[in-house]
Parts: C-alpha cells; sequence; structure tokens
C-alpha cells in the first residue's frame, strides 16, 4: 500500500488589500474545503452513509465522532479499523473516502437515521421531530452531575482555545472545539471549516482515547451553539456546553431538558448563562433550586 501525501488543511491563494491610498497585491492562505465521503464496512459489505464538506485532517476522528454521535457505534471495541479506501487497481488510499469498518460480530446497525447526512454542508444541521424522537430514545436521562466551575475558569476558555488554534493564525477562516477538564486545562482542539465538524473531530479524539462520557469536562466552540452541537455533546456526556457566540432556541431547550449547562456570549470576563447554572460557583441566589427553568444569568 502507497499513502499519499496526507491533504493540506490550508490553501495559497492571492489577495488583494484595498487601502485608502493603494492596492496591494500579496499572497494569503486559505482555509482548505473538500468533501469526505464516510462509508461503513460490514462483512465485506460497503455503505456511503454521509458526504460532508471538511477541511482535511483528522477525517478518521471526524468520522468516528460522527458515526458516536448518531448512534452507529458505541465503543472502540466495535471498530476494526478507520482509515482512507485503498484504490484495488494501484494499492493506493483513495481522495476523500475515509472508511469505517466494524469489527466481527458487531450487529448490523440501524442507518434510517443518516438518510439526512447522505449530503451535508460544513454547517449542517438536524430537523423535524423524528431526529428529537431518536435523540429521546438514545439517552434516557439527564447529563451527569459534572463539576462545578467558578466564573473566573469559564473567562480564562476562549483565550486558551484562541491561542490553540494554529490553523486559524493562518486563514482567518476555521471553527474550533476544545476540550478542557474541571481545572480548565485544555486537553485537546480540532479545528474545521464547519463547527459540527470541528466538534465531531473532537469527540472523535476522545472516542479513541477512551475518554467517553466526558462527565468530568467542559467543551468550547467557537461560534454559536445549535441544537446539533447540543445533540453531540450530550450524547458524549458533555454536562457543560461554551460557546464565544448565541444559542439557537431549541439548544435552550435541549440543554434544559436533559440538564446541560449551557454557556453562552462568553467572551473576557462577560458571558450568559442559559441553562445549569448550579454548576456556576456562587451564581445561585440563596434559596433558589439547584435547577431552574430555562433561567438565564448575564455576568455584568
Amino acid at each position: 500500500m502507497r499513502l499519499r501525501a496526507a491533504k493540506p488543511s490550508q490553501t495559497g491563494a492571492r489577495v488583494w488589500r484595498v487601502k485608502p491610498d493603494a492596492v496591494e497585491e500579496q499572497p494569503d492562505q486559505l482555509a482548505t474545503e473538500e468533501p469526505l465521503e464516510i462509508r461503513l464496512v460490514r462483512e465485506g459489505h460497503r455503505r456511503v452513509v454521509a458526504v460532508t464538506m471538511r477541511t482535511p485532517g483528522a477525517d478518521a476522528e471526524l468520522a468516528l465522532g460522527f458515526l458516536f454521535a448518531e448512534g452507529v457505534i458505541a465503543s472502540r471495541e466495535q471498530v476494526r479499523r478507520a482509515a482512507p479506501c485503498l484504490d484495488p487497481k494501484e494499492g493506493d488510499a483513495c481522495d476523500n473516502i475515509l472508511e469505517v469498518e466494524l469489527a466481527e460480530g458487531v450487529p448490523d446497525p440501524e442507518l434510517s437515521g443518516l438518510d439526512r447526512h447522505f449530503f451535508a454542508t460544513s454547517a449542517c444541521g438536524v430537523c423535524g421531530k423524528a431526529g428529537l424522537e431518536a435523540l429521546r430514545l438514545r439517552v434516557s436521562g439527564p447529563v451527569a452531575a459534572g463539576p462545578e466551575v467558578t466564573r473566573e475558569l469559564l473567562s480564562s476558555l476562549p483565550v486558551k482555545l484562541r491561542e490553540a488554534q494554529g490553523i486559524f493564525d493562518a486563514t482567518g477562516g476555521l471553527h474550533a472545539a476544545g476540550l478542557f477538564d474541571a481545572e480548565g486545562t485544555l486537553l485537546a482542539v480540532r479545528e474545521d471549516v464547519g463547527r459540527h465538524n470541528a466538534l465531531d473531530k473532537l469527540m472523535g479524539w476522545a472516542f479513541l482515547q477512551g475518554l467517553l462520557p466526558l462527565s468530568g469536562h467542559i467543551v468550547m466552540v467557537s461560534g454559536r451553539s445549535s441544537y446539533e452541537l447540543l445533540q453531540k455533546a450530550m450524547v458524549a456526556g458533555v454536562p457543560i456546553l461554551c460557546a464565544v457566540s448565541a444559542p439557537s432556541s431549541l439548544a435552550v431547550d435541549l440543554a434544559d431538558r436533559f440538564g446541560m449547562t449551557l454557556v453562552g456570549f462568553l467572551r473576557g470576563d462577560r458571558f450568559n448563562v442559559y441553562t445549569g447554572l448550579e454548576r456556576i460557583a456562587g451564581a445561585l441566589p440563596a434559596g433558589a433550586p439547584r435547577r431552574r427553568e430555562r433561567s438565564v444569568l448575564r455576568t455584568v
């Protein structure tokens, strides 16, 4: 087998920088965006389960995180390999095709719920009552209690995430998802043109490291928090999800229903808490119940 060189996560380009008194042509770097076809292999049979636009790099983690979030795989023992497919004629790795082969004896998974992902943009989402019902069936109860964290710890996360975004420094065009422990130590960060892909890559890393469920951890994302990001974090057992920007209404509903702490507009020393205020040390007013329905705290 002859492995081809890994695809770059950055692509060179030329840019004209327009200023009040001049127009200058300069070299630039763009975030690479290419399709990835995810194939599931079981007992020699192959099936395409999703095609997504992504930034090349950590493709195996992306595929494993995606399949875990969708309930297709539940443990590392169920996966025999996750690797680029092979060209049967040349013995080379195929471009932009990642195969996940299930181990012998793994039951045939239910794949009907993946139909919505047959082609997905890098910012695709989940829609409809069917997706909500499938999630309720997969997750029987609230996430674990998780850690109690300070305001200062939460306020430190955006800077740590930003400093670890190596590709963003070169391109300015990537989302990121970071995994922190209860003390605020950054354990891993993954970048991609798509918010959902970045989180899938991060979950895939945790899957391979044997860290799931992430009941003692915090996840920080660089953009807004949507329903699908909440769903992925919830399936992985994440008790606290933080975002630089706003959540959607469905994300707040989901976080409230399953007992997650959802933080938005986390910038500097200010942030909003949409659900799960009890995990923020000293934030609950005296005499307030440990869990409040749809409470919102804005730090000032």
